[in-house]
């Protein structure tokens, strides 16, 4: 299908009565243009006034669909020369957002498959006791998973969530389920924030052959702690991350 034809088809399912405003809509099209493949990593978009006029929008509508997506990382727009798709490598916003991996696919429309590895409650280990505000001992949820795409696996998470604020939290799947999301909707917690920290970090034992890497292979390590909007340190985690299959991108503001 050609671009103007792409573009056609695509101004057709625009629905201008929809409680989704016309430049959410739009930006959504073209994220599944990049995530299908049609538009790949490199391809240069037509000028503003041709695609809005393609799209039948006006040009203000279709900056702010083109700036959800250069937030996102999957646009890039290049003084002079105009806007590119970027490289298909994920890149999640979880430098800037408190959302989970899971979320940031979803978001994105990559398939991801979880496999757990382990879901049992256990007595928390003393440094995750002292983080997440517990006795000695107290009891938390450990999950292990691995995530992977149709490339192969991305990430292997550890977590340590607090069951005295979710009793029965080891009886949901997380393989199909979000953590965040069943914290929220069937325990009405509310998670307000959190602490990240990236590091390098060399893949070693379980976790190399759980990520399909040698020994060494250069991994990206995020550690978390989520708070509840009352202060209340809710989760910690360990998270290991395949460096040639996703990149974590943080988009700053000098203002």
């Amino acid at each position: 299908m050609s671009e103007q034809l792409a573009s056609i088809a695509a101004a057709e399912h625009l629905d201008r009565d929809a409680p989704m405003p016309l430049h959410a809509q739009v930006s959504e099209q073209i994220r599944h243009r990049i995530v299908s493949g049609d538009w790949p990593a490199h391809y240069r978009l037509r000028s503003e006034p041709e695609l809005a006029t393609e799209l039948g929008i006006s040009r203000g509508t279709l900056r702010r669909a083109l700036s959800t997506l250069i937030r996102d990382g999957l646009l890039v727009q290049v003084r002079g020369r105009g806007t590119f798709v970027t490289s298909t490598t994920l890149e999640p916003s979880i430098a800037q957002k408190l959302t989970t991996l899971s979320e940031d696919f979803a978001r994105q429309g990559v398939e991801v498959v979880t496999e757990m590895r382990t879901r049992e409650v256990i007595a928390a280990p003393s440094p995750v006791a002292a983080l997440l505000d517990l006795r000695p001992g107290q009891a938390v949820l450990h999950l292990e998973r691995l995530r992977s795409t149709q490339d192969g696996p991305v990430a292997w998470l550890v977590n340590y969530v607090r069951t005295d604020l979710a009793p029965g939290l080891e009886r949901h799947d997380f393989a199909t389920g979000s953590l965040f999301g069943t914290l929220e909707n069937e325990y009405g917690l509310k998670i307000s924030n959190g602490r990240r920290t990236f590091s390098a970090s060399g893949a070693r034992g379980a976790i190399a052959a759980a990520l399909g890497v040698p020994e060494g292979f250069p991994l990206l390590y995020l550690e978390q702690i989520t708070y509840l909007e009352d202060g209340r340190p809710v989760e910690y985690s360990d998270v290991w991350i395949h460096s040639d299959r996703m990149r974590v991108t943080s988009l700053l503001s000098r203002r």
